[in-house]
């Protein structure tokens, strides 16, 4: 099945970073989608990627030098978590998954999940990504992945996070917020928006972040200088609760085809400390997916 139209395939040839991350680096936040004709796409999604599978997704991570992924459920593949699990079976204990899961999946399959090494459920509320679903059905998941020791990883927009509090406040567990809650840059660090979040993570220590896509939220371009005060703020006001991925292969971008080795070398700009790189690259994730 061809790609949506005006879809943007991943880069073909990504420069090596001139950042070198630190040993045990993880990359938190990534995804594999098919290849199609072993997994298919679910009938219900709102677009049809480019086929990129776990073969290209391990290339990578060794391309940038990192060491270890996170591998997120996207909308494309909906419910059916085939596609993760088989990756994360191939990485071993290289890989950790965050899947996405309805309200009528068992103990067993969940139990199937947490063996493959899945760690978290994602609830995505991006409108034009996924149909609306009623609370009720998250809270139901929440109750149900409760007893594995699961977190919960939440993607939003800056308009909706107001309305999604109430909700939040119902999941006693971390809570990792994808792409900062994707803040409107053009208001900079000091808008109404971007604050509105740091003082939710300042009420509630489980609220952590991913200080990820750069690409998805600059209006400047690729230098992703109108980013970086977002991400730095962040790391340096929360180092103990932030996370950094890829993102690769970059679903449904518009603007550009970001270079990964690009986004690396953002890190050092975004986390200037050893201490900082260490936090957000090696010790967040690895206590949040590894240790248990």
């Amino acid at each position: 099945m061809p790609m949506s139209e005006g879809y943007l395939p991943f880069h073909p040839n990504p420069k090596k970073p001139d950042y070198v991350p630190p040993k045990g680096a993880v990359d938190a936040h990534c995804h594999v989608f098919g290849p199609e004709a072993e997994f298919p796409y679910a009938p219900e999604r709102k677009y049809t990627p480019c086929d990129a599978g776990k073969d290209k997704l391990f290339a990578l991570r060794d391309h940038l030098g990192f060491e270890r992924n996170v591998i997120v459920q996207a909308s494309c593949h909906g419910k059916n978590n085939d596609a993760l699990v088989d990756a994360l079976h191939s990485a071993g204990d290289l890989a950790r998954g965050v899947a996405v899961v309805g309200q009528d999946i068992t103990e067993a399959e969940l139990k199937e999940l947490d063996n493959a090494g899945v760690r978290a459920v994602r609830f995505n509320f991006v409108k034009r990504l996924v149909d609306d679903t009623p609370w009720e059905v998250f809270l139901g998941i929440y109750e149900k992945i409760k007893p594995l020791g699961w977190h919960v990883v939440v993607y939003f927009e800056a308009p909706d996070l107001e309305g999604l509090i109430p909700l939040l406040e119902q999941f006693d567990t971390t809570i990792v917020v994808d792409h900062m809650g994707r803040p409107d840059v053009t208001e900079g660090v000091d808008g109404a928006g971007f604050q509105r979040f740091i003082q939710l993570m300042d009420e509630h220590p489980s609220i952590w972040t991913k200080v990820s896509c750069p690409e998805r939220l600059t209006v400047q371009g690729p230098d992703y200088d109108d980013v970086v005060p977002f991400a730095r703020n962040l790391v340096e006001r929360f180092p103990d609760r932030v996370l950094w991925g890829t993102d690769w292969p970059h679903p449904n971008m518009k603007s550009h085809v970001p270079d990964d080795g690009v986004l690396v070398d953002v890190i050092p700009r975004i986390a200037p400390t050893d201490e900082l790189q260490q936090k957000l690259l090696v010790e967040n994730p690895m206590r949040l997916y590894w240790e248990r």
